[in-house]
């Protein structure tokens, strides 16, 4: 029997998934003080009810920890929310439609934003004329959904001083005209053509973009996540160290993040000694929201603009190999040496791995770090992981790597059907997204949604990693039924999964006796409906230390 007095709160009548395995029935969590003080029998509240216990009825929902997002872009998002934003467009009209009502409500300046989707336009490039023709002489850039290519209007290409002699970058490609002009969309690295002329978010819209983000994020029950991006070069992306310093300096940060520098990989070795100073300027502030003992590279890029980095060739439009397999950000041998040490320092690396060579070289890095430093707690993830070769799946447990999964994207939809698997070799389309392959070789998993690439919600995501199709769609699942996710491993990637790969598993992430009550209820239960109705539960209440931080009205 617990003998912790008169709770604070107590939540009862619902099941509760406590971080791993099957929900529980018949038993209530007591709070107090803001921690998890025990998890009892419901015929036994009474003991524990006082003159000031609240107490919540779940009403046959599910309480469950606070989700915690593994690869997001808060602040970035949230800036995108306040500029033109344009992820709810169904169509190239319809994307059109809306930067012509953002530029008459907004009428002078550059126009920036983003969201716009590859699969709305003919080879996933958006030329400028669609921008000239609905704006005008006005500069426009604006970023894909994925943030890995931009779309500039001819204002904003003459401002940055482009032409046809403009080579690509190492890092990126131009689309080009038949004379070599630049056509309008830029790929990877050439869209940082523009940093030295696009206006820079400020620190107050930085800030507000994470205020405003923070609130749809605890709208879904986030309450914790990984930054995936710390930095102040970071392209298509605000710098954001400041506004999450702001928001600690005011009282506005609720969630607890660990913030991932950015690699800068036109820099070498030197970055580290900077790295090693930024984070602890920010552990002498004292608080445990905000860490930055994590380090992003990207290895690769993305399928559909085929720079993600690939062990076989891309395939023409006839299904012939061309000479492209993607780009390798960083030569492996690099990427080994960078690794090694960021590891001796006591850095988590957080990788950008989504072809099967890209995911081959960071578990390569990995394992030299390995045998250069001996086994650590660094917990290095590996995000995004589209194509992973089979040889690869049990590495991840043997080096200690964890899985760092988006599922939102695990499923046949046009971008992946158009743009992506008619320029891969044939047996890849099995290999896409193996999330059940990397569960059976034991690999630790962990989830994330990289919005504003694709939706934040956690409930969507663990809607398609069990299904892997779309809602009410008839498709098969991607790659087929052996790499769906059982519901319960899909909500620990979630909760315990995550909050394991940030570090906070001691306090966040499962429902326990001492940990805090950062929880969230969902109704109905996802554990009492079909499994294709997933995604119609939904988030009614957040908690954060205790106290309800959000309730669906």
């Amino acid at each position: 029997m617990c003998s912790v007095g008169k709770a604070d709160v107590i939540l009862t009548g619902g099941q509760i998934f406590t971080g791993s395995g099957q929900p529980v029935v018949g038993k209530a969590v007591l709070i107090t003080g803001g921690r998890i003080v025990d998890i009892v029998p419901t015929d036994t509240l009474e003991l524990y009810r006082g003159d000031n216990t609240t107490t919540v009825e779940l009403n046959g929902g599910l309480l469950a920890p606070g989700f915690q997002d593994a690869h997001i872009h808060p602040v970035g998002a949230g800036v995108e929310l306040l500029q033109c934003t344009l992820t709810e467009a169904v169509d190239a009209a319809d994307t059109l439609a809306m930067i012509a009502a953002y530029a008459a409500e907004n009428p002078e300046g550059w126009i920036t934003g983003g969201g716009w989707s590859m699969d709305h336009f003919a080879n996933g490039s958006p030329a400028r004329q669609l921008l000239d023709d609905v704006i005008g002489e006005r500069p426009v850039l604006l970023s894909s959904r994925d943030h890995h290519s931009v779309w500039a209007s001819s204002a904003a290409i003459r401002a940055a001083g482009l032409d046809a002699s403009t080579p690509d970058p190492a890092d990126g490609r131009i689309e080009r005209e038949a004379d070599g002009y630049p056509a309008g969309t830029f790929h990877e690295g050439a869209g940082n053509s523009f940093i030295s002329v696009v206006p820079e978010v400020d620190d107050d819209l930085a800030y507000a973009g994470l205020l405003r983000a923070q609130d749809e994020l605890l709208k879904l029950g986030i309450t914790g996540w990984q930054d995936a991006m710390i930095g102040d070069k970071v392209p298509t992306l605000p710098s954001n160290l400041p506004a999450y310093r702001r928001a600690l300096e005011e009282g506005t940060l609720l969630a607890h993040v660990v913030g991932a520098q950015w690699w800068e990989r036109e820099r070498g070795g030197e970055q580290v000694s900077e790295m090693v100073e930024r984070r602890a300027e920010i552990a002498a502030l004292g608080t445990d929201l905000l860490q930055l003992g994590t380090v992003k590279i990207m290895v690769d890029g993305v399928a559909e603009n085929f720079t993600a980095a690939m062990n076989d060739p891309y395939l023409d439009a006839h299904g012939h190999d061309t000479a492209n397999s993607g780009l390798s950000f960083i030569k492996p041998e690099l990427l080994n040496n960078y690794v090694t040490e960021l590891d001796r320092e006591g850095f988590q690396v957080h990788f950008h791995a989504l072809g099967d060579r890209a995911v081959r070289e960071a578990l390569d890095a990995l394992e030299t770090a390995r045998d250069a430093n001996g086994a650590t707690d660094g917990r290095h993830h590996l995000a995004h992981l589209q194509v992973v070769s089979e040889s690869d799946t049990a590495r991840f447990e043997t080096l200690d790597a964890v899985a760092n999964l988006q599922p939102l994207w695990a499923c046949h939809e046009t971008q992946l059907d158009e743009l992506t698997l008619p320029f891969m070799k044939k047996d890849l389309a099995m290999r896409q997204y193996p999330f059940g392959d990397l569960l059976r070789h034991n690999a630790k998993l962990a989830a994330g949604s990289d919005w504003p690439v694709s939706s934040a919600d956690p409930i969507e995501g663990i809607h398609m990693a069990v299904n892997r199709v779309v809602p009410e769609s008839d498709n098969e699942p991607l790659a087929g039924e052996h790499q769906r996710l059982d519901l319960a491993t899909a909500f620990a990637a979630y909760t315990s999964g995550s909050a394991y790969v940030n570090h906070r598993e001691h306090d966040t992430g499962s429902i326990a006796a001492g940990y805090r009550a950062n929880l969230v209820v969902i109704e109905p239960n996802p554990f009492d409906v079909p499994s294709d109705q997933i995604y119609r539960s939904s988030v009614v209440s957040t908690w954060i230390n205790g106290v309800e931080v959000y309730a669906k009205n």
